[in-house]
């Protein structure tokens, strides 16, 4: 689905499964953001198809976190010309409480390309500011394009709702932080890792006042 005139949308809508969504923002270079679940992945490669494109013509696989439901699918990338990147903290996390984590993923010696830190992130023309944003997962990033005022929020905030705390590294206290921290951005558009979108500034707004208001509560 086009969101904008260079991010689309592949959205996951079987609850019955769980698996992310998954975004593509494309300005000469091509990145893709949580390819999901490597078993599930095959939505996300007829949404290329449609495009015109194959999984092999993307340049960056960006992670949000280390959640299996979000990483599992850069198996399909391993080995490829093509790199991927997850948060430098939450690596570090994987290494130690899962040092046999590429092995689970069906990768030997795992090891991103790229380890993200906050801070701006070019490829090519494609401008990101990544965001630290624990709480959900102590390393997890969401992905903040000035351009297009966007925000791909990974599992930290959605359309009415929140990250849960209850993994490994979860952190209420973290999390109200890190939300607090991204409603104060100049936001027109969301890009949750689950569920819909959230777009206008006002419904962005208001979607950072409900949480607060009534979610905060629970964590």
């Amino acid at each position: 689905m086009k969101i904008t005139d260079n991010i689309y949308a592949f959205f996951w809508t079987d609850f019955s499964i769980n698996n992310c969504n998954t975004y593509l923002v494309m300005d000469g270079k091509k990145v893709l953001i949580d390819p999901g679940h490597y078993q599930l992945f095959g939505h996300v490669a007829d949404g290329l198809s449609a495009m015109g494109l194959t999984p092999d013509d993307i340049d960056l696989v960006i992670v949000t976190h280390g959640h299996p439901d979000h990483i599992e699918g850069v198996k399909r990338f391993w080995g490829k010309d093509i790199l991927v990147a997850i948060g430098e903290v939450e690596m570090e996390l994987l290494r130690k409480i899962a040092p046999h984590y590429g092995e689970a993923l069906g990768i030997t010696d795992f090891e991103p390309h790229i380890l993200l830190r906050e801070g701006r992130l070019e490829v090519g023309e494609i401008v990101f500011e990544v965001v630290h944003t624990p709480g959900h997962s102590p390393g997890s990033i969401c992905l903040y394009l000035p351009s297009q005022k966007a925000l791909f929020s990974g599992d930290v905030i959605f359309n009415e709702g929140i990250g849960r705390t209850d993994l490994p590294g979860g952190d209420g206290s973290l999390l109200k932080q890190s939300i607090k921290r991204l409603s104060k951005l100049d936001l027109e558009l969301v890009l949750p890792g689950h569920g819909e979108i959230i777009a206008g500034k006002e419904n962005v707004r208001a979607n950072f006042m409900e949480i607060e208001s009534f979610w905060f509560a629970y964590i």
